[in-house]
């Protein structure tokens, strides 16, 4: 859908300090970027990423919780969109300090549209609002990891250092409740359960029961009984 372009960002002179921005926000920003669009901009006591003419644009690549009671507040009175990146194909970049790359390979863990749950479930309630969008933008990336010393044991002391966009191959909006029905698709069951949904979606039943919890809230679909341990749910 596109590459990234060198756009240079003008920032307000009150934003904040971006040297601690990673590589992947800041290029998100850059592919959004219009003419007019204003950077890191104060609006009474939160700083916005991007500001334009008509709407707010914030961009968060994880923990939706971190940004909870910000976008709370902002969707009183303006329209915001909230920009989420998944990672469809990604690159493991390993370097040697400084810089110095040792290997880069293909990751075999691919990002779906479906794991937007996974943040989505911080603030089901705000998609009620009439003044909050939300932007999942499908991407590739590189992860950029260090072998400092300093990571994981997992990772055998390899750092994640930093994120970066290689391309953006879709933009998927959602901002009404009908958006969010390709999670209901037709052969689920008029009253289905958790089990349901995940095999027919072919997902973990924990992402499932991501789904439906968001659901409930967005009141898209209502609990109405339980078979032993298991919560029956109906389309509203």
């Amino acid at each position: 859908m596109g590459q990234v372009g060198d756009t240079v960002l003008i920032y307000e002179q009150n934003g904040i300090n971006i040297k601690n921005e990673k590589s992947l926000h800041s290029s998100i920003k850059q592919w959004y970027v219009k003419a007019g669009d204003r950077f890191e901009v104060k609006l009474d006591k939160y700083v916005i990423d991007l500001v334009r003419e008509d709407s707010l644009i914030e961009i968060q690549t994880k923990n939706f919780s971190a940004i909870r009671n910000k976008l709370r507040e902002l969707v009183k009175y303006n329209k915001v969109m909230l920009v989420h990146p998944i990672a469809a194909e990604k690159y493991i970049v390993t370097t040697e300090e400084p810089d110095i790359v040792i290997s880069r390979r293909k990751s075999p863990k691919k990002g779906k549209l479906v794991d937007l749950f996974d943040e989505l479930i911080r603030i089901p309630d705000l998609m009620g609002s009439d003044n909050f969008i939300l932007e999942i933008l499908m991407i590739k990336e590189e992860e950029i990891r260090c072998t400092d010393g300093k990571g994981s044991w997992r990772r055998k002391g390899i750092s994640i250092v930093d994120h970066k966009l290689l391309e953006v191959i879709e933009k998927i909006t959602f901002k009404e409740d009908k958006d969010f029905l390709i999670f209901l698709p037709d052969e689920l069951p008029e009253n289905f359960t958790n089990k349901n949904l995940a095999k027919i979606l072919k997902i973990p039943e924990n992402k499932a029961r991501k789904i439906t919890y968001c659901f409930r809230k967005m009141k898209i679909i209502k609990e109405i009984g339980k078979i032993k341990n298991e919560l029956i749910f109906e389309k509203l």
